[in-house]
């Protein structure tokens, strides 16, 4: 999962109660899918600073719940509010993380392009912007060995 820290860092995920938030504001149908379709309650998450220098994975998540409806989608006030959206048919969903670990030093992209057995990562492919994409097992154990962690 990507963010800004400008926007929300990994530092204010960890000033959270217990380290647990929502992760809201996805609309793209395609990470949307990904959150509700293939994220299960416990499911290791890699949390990515996007959009900042160095770009890097900077620490773990877990899925703390199952998807439900994001509700800033039916608030006109939020930057995510959508109108075509419905109680009755929401189009975007949102699951609740929880802290794991810190990476430090975090893993720069720049070093995961250079590992072998990274290269074909979806963070990695020319024009992949998604701000949730798949991570396949040997590429979390691999982000780990970087990052000189234990998988959890």
């Amino acid at each position: 999962m990507k963010s800004e820290p400008d926007e929300f860092s990994i530092d204010d995920l960890i000033s959270r109660k217990k380290g647990t938030t929502y992760w809201e504001g996805i609309r793209n149908y395609q990470a949307r899918n990904f959150m509700r379709d293939e994220m299960q309650i416990g499911d290791g998450v890699l949390f990515y600073h996007s959009r900042t220098r160095p770009l890097a994975v900077v620490g773990t998540m877990n899925v703390a719940g199952e998807p439900y409806p994001d509700p800033s989608q039916f608030d006109p006030k939020s930057k995510y509010f959508d109108p075509k959206s419905t109680k009755d048919n929401p189009r975007w969903i949102l699951v609740d993380v929880q802290f794991t670990s810190r990476f430090n030093p975090p893993v720069t992209r720049d070093r995961i392009r250079e590992t072998p057995g990274l290269e074909d990562m979806m963070l990695l492919k020319k024009g992949s912007r998604l701000s949730i994409q798949p991570v396949a097992e040997q590429e979390w154990k691999i982000i780990h060995e970087l990052a000189g962690v234990e998988p959890k």
